[in-house]
């Protein structure tokens, strides 16, 4: 995509600071981060999002996440890590390109859980059989 940010990032056109990079994925530092140490990991084929990307690729992207998350979650001695994958602009994907976010979290760092809500009553039950039909 000539026009898609990481694709640019994973060709070289834009600079970042390259954390891990393979033949499938590579792994920079989030230029607007959460918290400092704030890590993407961007699959070097272009998707979209998760929900249209190669399984294989998805398969050994993850792998990738895993192995960063606990390199960042011991060397930043942080207490938790995020891990995040927005899809779709509603769900708050600003760049349409799949990547994955690891967040280092810390005690102190004010971040809160989004709110929940609750089920009415017979209410999962028909979400169970709207998901479940697709």
């Amino acid at each position: 995509m000539t026009d898609c940010l990481f694709c640019k990032i994973v060709s070289g056109e834009i600079p970042c600071h390259k954390i891990y990079e393979d033949k499938n994925c590579l792994a920079f530092l989030d230029i607007n981060p959460v918290n400092l140490g704030h890590t993407l990991i961007v699959p070097k084929q272009h998707s979209k999002n998760i929900l249209d990307i190669n399984d294989k690729i998805l398969r050994e992207v993850i792998i990738v996440v895993k192995q960063l998350s606990n390199k960042i979650k011991k060397n930043l001695q942080c207490d938790g890590i995020n891990i995040m994958i927005n899809n779709e602009s509603d769900a708050g994907q600003i760049i349409l390109h799949t990547h994955i976010h690891i967040i280092p979290r810390f005690k102190k760092d004010g971040f809160k859980h989004w709110p929940s809500k609750k089920y009415k009553d017979g209410e999962a039950e028909s979400f169970v059989k709207k998901i479940i039909e697709f």
